[in-house]
């Protein structure tokens, strides 16, 4: 057996092949000389790899090769009018801004996008190469080059042209032009590469899912500002306040490359020589940490094959600001309910998306002019709806709870809890997004009124998504950054925020009554009844609530854990 072990290599082997490591035949020399295979360079089989994945793409199913070939020809339509666009302001006066201003969002979108869609591209994630025997230097060459090839940089190259086109004048500007496009593609591709290299491992832990789950809701807001600023700069000299932005931005890579055609278009060849300097320090610096993020990637081991624990840092029940809620079982529910909100992805995403929403819709309209500090409402709209569903956000993990209720005195007092963690950070939030507003729009008159409906509004659909969470529970399921409901409780989960939102609204309809009817009678100056009144109304909706959801709980507390443990 030892013999055949020591002189058998298999069917076909070269000599010596099954000789031990050391031994000086080509199993101890391994190089392709010794073995007569030829060298290929790493570029090359790293290109070939990413045809071959663009390639693969066509070779699946119907739905993958629509999916493909209708995002390769909407981006090359949308290329093809920004490309037209950029060209039409060849000549203008504002070109150069916004040529820079543009490259300065295409740097910015490179930097972020493989943070908030780190699962999008598989051959962004270096961890997926340590354990082949690679240099860092050879791999970083070849990983920036086959990077070049996909929709994006394509994408950017068509940009970076049309900038190009727009800004260069002479030869000194065509000359610089030439430089320009690739030093910018390298550019946003090398940034890219160097941020998810720098952060691979937290793009594959929970908080790097985390991301994933606010990414939409980050798109959502930032549509928000740029709808905002699009608005600003329709307007007459809109484009002339983004100078002074366009005069920073010119000095920041990748941006410098564009403003380097833009300088020496316009004769400023010391400021394009300078801007051509810090566009190749920067991609420099950007290859040097991305080699060093290979090399520490590949010889650090992962924090989960450590088996020394870290330390809580956040605090154990009773320790730090936990100690400021109240004991017993209502403080441990409520401890619960807003650790959920800092833990769980998509509680956390319903969070910000209520915060930040509930204060850019009253926000932004008071800045726009068109503004009503009774839009304030919004955001406790949007926030009250945190209530809905509150079991099938604690998913499989509900019958943990479920085994601390059975009687509707402890029903309530698990939904009472739910609602007051819910109030600790809503009721301050309300307050100060209706003062803010109020002070916006100049309207302090109105203050008064709007905050009664606003606290109001925020008790009753507190009392609403208690009753649909007990009578229209679903679940969440886990998977999927995007899902929040599982197959086939699509219509339940409808019919559970839009009914109860729909009823929230008709029970406010007293309060929204006594408003309209001291504005039409002009009695303004009592329009302050309206605070106490909504203080009193919200409380007892939010009671009735309650109190009308604890017996349905206690009663049907299987269905509702079988309801939710769907996902």
């Amino acid at each position: 057996m030892s013999a055949a072990a020591a002189g058998t290599a298999g069917p076909g082997a070269p000599a010596g092949s099954g000789g031990p490591a050391g031994s000086g035949g080509p199993a101890a020399t391994g190089g392709p000389a010794a073995t007569g295979v030829p060298s290929v360079p790493l570029t090359r089989i790293f290109v070939g790899l990413k045809l071959a994945l663009l390639r693969n793409g066509l070779k699946g199913s119907a739905k993958r090769k629509a999916a493909f070939v209708s995002s390769l020809t909407t981006v090359l339509v949308a290329a093809a009018l920004v490309v037209l666009g950029l060209s039409v302001l060849r000549g203008n006066a504002h070109a150069g801004t916004v040529v820079v201003i543009l490259g300065g969002i295409m740097g910015l979108g490179w930097a972020v996008m493989p943070l908030m869609f780190s699962g999008g591209d598989e051959t962004m994630d270096p961890s997926r190469l340590v354990m082949l025997p690679l240099r860092p230097r050879p791999l970083v060459r070849a990983l920036l080059v086959s990077s070049l090839v996909g929709i994006g940089p394509l994408f950017t190259a068509c940009l970076a042209v049309g900038s190009v086109v727009a800004v260069a004048h002479g030869p000194a500007g065509l000359a610089a032009g030439v430089l320009a496009v690739p030093l910018l593609l390298l550019g946003c591709v090398g940034l890219a590469r160097a941020v998810t290299a720098a952060n691979v491992r937290l793009l594959s832990s929970r908080k790097g899912r985390d991301l994933a789950v606010l990414s939409g809701l980050l798109i959502a807001i930032g549509a928000q500002f740029v709808n905002f600023a699009v608005q600003r700069l329709t307007e007459p000299g809109g484009l002339a306040a983004l100078r002074p932005a366009a005069a920073v931005v010119g000095w920041l890579p990748p941006a410098t490359a564009l403003g380097m055609v833009d300088s020496a278009g316009q004769g400023a060849y010391g400021k394009a020589a300078g801007q051509l300097a810090v566009t190749l320090l920067a991609l420099f610096a950007l290859l040097v940490s991305w080699e060093r993020s290979l090399t520490r990637l590949m010889v650090t081991p992962d924090g989960s094959t450590v088996a020394a624990a870290a330390p809580a840092r956040d605090g154990a029940a009773g320790e730090g600001l936990w100690r400021l809620l109240p004991g017993g079982r209502a403080g441990a529910v409520m401890q619960r309910t807003l650790r959920y909100g800092f833990r769980d992805p998509k509680t956390k995403a319903g969070w910000i998306s209520g915060l930040a929403i509930g204060a850019i819709v009253p926000v932004f309209n008071a800045l726009q002019g068109t503004g009503s500090v009774y839009l304030a409402c919004f955001g406790a709209s949007m926030l009250g709806a945190l209530m809905y569903n509150q079991f099938g956000q604690d998913t499989s993990a509900f019958w943990m709870v479920a085994q601390t209720i059975s009687t509707p005195r402890e029903a309530y007092a698990e939904l009472r809890a739910r609602a007051a963690a819910l109030l600790l950070v809503t009721l301050p939030y309300t307050v100060l997004v209706t003062v803010v507003t109020a002070w916006l729009v100049g309207d302090w008159a109105a203050m008064p009124a709007a905050l009664g409906l606003v606290l109001g509004l925020l008790g009753t659909m507190l009392g609403t998504g208690a009753v649909s969470s007990a009578y229209a529970p679903y679940s969440i399921p886990q998977e999927g950054a995007f899902k929040s409901v599982v197959p086939g409780q699509a219509g339940l989960a409808v019919s559970s925020i839009f009914g109860g939102m729909l009823g929230s609204a008709l029970l406010c309809a007293p309060l929204i009554a006594l408003v309209v009817g001291l504005r039409v009678t002009d009695h303004h100056e009592l329009l302050w009844v309206v605070l106490p009144a909504g203080i009193a109304w919200g409380t007892l909706l939010a009671w009735a609530g309650l109190r009308m959801a604890a017996p349905k709980v206690a009663r049907d507390l299987p269905e509702i854990l079988l309801a939710v443990s769907k996902g």
